[in-house]
């Protein structure tokens, strides 16, 4: 999922940290998104020039106070999947300036907004998998939200290419820990 969401945001135009625990996982993280690239390019709908300067966008690193400049933080997680770092990754790292967004599918938006230093900040955005594909966001309002951070989360959405539908905050039921 995380390999998807930095390809879409590399090929519309963002610079993006790839951080991942282990040098092999970025390894093959990039190897998918240069492989889907590859795909876009046979299908038309990217120019094979285009393809180095998308890769060149994305800079993967194991270090997670890299990410310290970020001005979105990212953060995939599955179902039974554990997070390295916390759900808020301003804690330690990220910039204050930081909009974050967290692709959790099991825990409520306004439970994890609500453990942040920014819940105003936090808004939820469920890719569909796989991302580089599928149209369809979903963006979740944490109570907390505000409205320029749930504005602004919709903006960028469709400057992804994507088609953002805002969705009410609700957990499933299937346990996780992120």
């Amino acid at each position: 999922m995380g390999n998807g969401i930095a390809h879409v945001f590399a090929r519309a135009g963002y610079s993006v940290i790839l951080r991942d625990v282990e040098e092999r996982f970025l390894q093959r993280g990039m190897e998918t998104i240069s492989k889907n690239l590859d795909r876009e390019v046979k299908k038309g709908k990217l120019a094979e020039a285009d393809k180095p300067a998308v890769l060149a966008r994305l800079k993967p690193v194991t270090d997670f106070a890299a990410i310290a400049a970020a001005d979105l933080s990212s953060r995939p997680c599955r179902r039974k999947s554990r997070s390295r770092g916390g759900v808020d990754g301003s804690r330690q790292s990220a910039a204050p300036r930081s909009d974050l967004d967290e692709q959790h599918f099991s825990i409520s938006i306004t439970t994890l907004a609500a453990i942040t230093k920014r819940p105003e900040l936090f808004v939820g955005m469920h890719f569909m998998n796989p991302v580089p594909v599928m149209a369809l966001v979903e963006v979740i309002r944490a109570l907390q939200t505000s409205d320029a951070a749930f504005a602004t989360t919709m903006e960028l959405a469709k400057k992804l290419g994507k088609t953002p539908v805002a969705v009410n905050d609700a957990p499933d039921s299937s346990p996780t820990a992120c």
